[in-house]
């Protein structure tokens, strides 16, 4: 079974005798776990750049990222390489992915069980079919470049933590102290939340109750959406662009 071809993916590849060490150093979660791996690289302030996916391949990485991020994704890992021994190009490979049972070589999608598995090869799966935005809608799973905005997220605000996607125990990465500090000092007064939708709103909808700014409205699907919410303002009357908004 070879599943859908994400036609919106691409696959570098990150080669070279330093690459573990490389990654290891600059994302947010252990790239020495097994399986497929869900991270980010952020600023040094913390915020969110580019989410992705790492397999292992040997002492090789595969990276699976939006195609529209690749190339800026590239060039940021070029400007941390310096010397190192660390080699960045596309794999050639396609993104598949499916629900059910997992082909050979395929891996669970480690943010989600609803998400299904992710398998990378050199033939293209099958037209799309599944509707992935209601599974994520469904479950508060955030997309690149709709919820997650670059240079504007906070992970722990996006939920990177119910989707495994940091590790607080493997050390230093580029915006550590910043995404700790967030985890053991403060408490999050801000974050993605699921809520009920009536009526319609775009993407990118202000959500306000009696003139108040209490959020943006993003993903929608079947009368349920993601919401980014200041969750002190949260109350009943929350309406956005003429939709109904509730948790």
């Amino acid at each position: 079974m070879a599943g859908e071809w994400a036609a919106d993916r691409t696959v570098l590849r990150i080669s070279g005798a330093d690459a573990r060490k490389f990654l290891q150093d600059l994302v947010t979660n252990d790239v020495e776990m097994p399986g497929l791996v869900y991270a980010a690289l952020l600023t040094p302030q913390g915020k969110y750049l580019f989410d992705f996916f790492l397999q292992a391949e040997g002492d090789s990485f595969l990276l699976d990222i939006q195609s529209a991020r690749a190339a800026a994704l590239a060039q940021r890992l070029n400007m941390y390489r310096l010397r190192a021994d660390v080699k960045i190009e596309e794999a050639g490979l396609f993104v598949n992915r499916g629900l059910g049972n997992a082909p050979d070589g395929a891996h669970s999608d480690p943010r989600n069980p609803a998400l299904g598995w992710r398998s990378y090869a050199r033939d293209k799966g099958g037209a799309a079919q599944i509707d992935w935005a209601a599974i994520r809608v469904t479950h508060c799973i955030p997309e690149t470049g709709i919820e997650l905005l670059p240079d504007n997220s906070y992970i722990l605000e996006a939920g990177f933590e119910a989707l495994s996607g940091v590790d607080f125990r493997k050390g230093c990465y580029v915006g550590q102290e910043v995404t700790a500090r967030m985890k053991h000092k403060t408490e999050l007064r801000k974050g993605l939340r699921g809520v009920t939708v009536k009526g319609e709103a775009p993407v990118g909808s202000e959500i306000k109750v009696d003139g108040k700014l209490v959020g943006t409205l993003f993903s929608q699907s079947g009368g349920k959406g993601i919401a980014f919410l200041r969750l002190d303002r949260v109350r009943e009357g929350m309406m956005a662009d003429g939709a109904g908004i509730s948790l």
